[in-house]
């Protein structure tokens, strides 16, 4: 019995010590440009991205044609998927500014909400989404962060995953016209 504690001790302490590991978005606060996404996703914006496998194989491409707008502090991210196969995909992201860099957002395939905070010139959102799978619809969690690199040009880099196992990840580039 004691040694079953300890052995779950042990794994509770590697699992908050994994957690704290990766980067903080603090980590970012001195960055420049620095990033308003109210300012970035406000208009016509392009995206181009890959999915790739935990191996690395890029799994699936596609572009996003995006529509935003803001009306004070609510946003309207009106998004269009056209993937290589033909298929295509919307997304309305509906995000609400909390002060502080603070965001919070849904949208019909999202689980609950999403929330993000932007800090120098990145910005970190994590949500669970209803990602649908031969015929099957699986809850995925993401861990997204975005880099703004100039006033167009924005790098994102999401790591998805299922019960804490990473299943991949989606890289995109986003271009506002």
């Amino acid at each position: 019995m004691q040694r079953r504690a300890l052995l779950l001790a042990g794994l509770a302490g590697t699992a908050t010590l994994a957690g704290c590991a990766g980067p903080q978005i603090a980590d970012y606060s001195a960055e420049k440009p620095l990033l308003d996404l109210r300012q970035y996703f406000n208009g016509r914006l392009d995206a181009f991205g890959v999915f790739t496998d935990r191996s690395g194989k890029v799994v699936r491409r596609f572009t996003v044609v995006m529509n935003c707008s803001w009306t004070g502090n609510e946003g309207v991210l009106d998004e269009d998927f056209t993937y290589s196969d033909g298929t295509t995909e919307k997304r309305i992201w509906r995000l609400t500014y909390l002060g502080d860099g603070r965001y919070s957002g849904t949208a019909g395939d999202v689980v609950g909400t999403a929330f993000g905070e932007t800090r120098g010139n990145a910005f970190r959102w994590g949500y669970t989404l209803a990602l649908p799978v031969d015929g099957r619809v699986w809850e995925v969690q993401f861990d997204d962060w975005m880099y703004l690199m100039d006033e167009r040009v924005m790098l994102n880099k999401a790591t998805m995953s299922k019960f804490g196992i990473r299943l991949g990840e989606v890289t995109l580039t986003f271009v506002k016209r």
